[in-house]
């Protein structure tokens, strides 16, 4: 297996729990705050695939190092998928949690308890420098809680109680989450990502 990945993400939250779920893999990860120049890639796919695809490519391109990229968010089931591939700029700014996390209550306001099932998806691209690139999905089904909910993780954890728990994923422990996330789901398939060495 590679023992060195790079990371194509500037997301810190994003990059330690990559660290921690990469670790007993044995491989070491780079990000991209050791290569500032590299230019930022535009997530204007349709699908978690295409934009983990684009970004690893691309990436890995550019810098010449086997790059994983991944892609995911949250659907919610009485939204009809969203926010989906907008998942981070649902509230039209990118990156503001606690904008995305209050559009998604207003949404959801009317919704009843029983109606509330949501899943988080993420797909896992690994691209060599030649642009061979090779994918992995993971998915953790859950429901939109009432209200946030804890203080640990980023993104909607607050909001998201995965299927048999009563805590939110910013309740549990980093290593709760990282035993049943979607993220933790799609690497636990990465082995099967690197071709066969003789």
């Amino acid at each position: 297996m590679q023992n060195t990945l790079l990371l194509a993400t500037r997301n810190q939250h994003k990059q330690r729990e990559l660290e921690e779920l990469l670790n007993p893999l044995g491989i070491k990860v780079k990000s991209l705050a050791d290569i500032p120049d590299c230019p930022e890639i535009e997530e204007d796919g349709q699908s978690f695939e295409e934009n983990a695809i684009k970004k690893a490519r691309l990436t890995a391109i550019y810098t010449g190092m086997t790059t994983l990229a991944d892609d995911s968010g949250l659907e919610v089931e009485a939204l009809g998928g969203q926010p989906g591939v907008y998942s981070a700029r649902f509230a039209g700014e990118p990156g503001n949690d606690e904008a995305n996390n209050r559009k998604l209550l207003r949404l959801m306001q009317d919704i009843p308890a029983d109606q509330r099932q949501a899943r988080f998806v993420c797909v896992v691209a690994i691209s060599d420098p030649d642009g061979t690139t090779r994918t992995v999905s993971g998915v953790c089904e859950g429901q939109i809680a009432f209200e946030p909910r804890g203080t640990g993780g980023f993104g909607y954890d607050p909001l998201f109680i995965p299927t048999g728990y009563t805590r939110s994923f910013a309740e549990l422990t980093a290593e709760e989450k990282n035993r049943i996330s979607h993220r933790a789901k799609a690497l636990q398939k990465l082995p099967r990502l690197f071709p066969a060495r003789p």
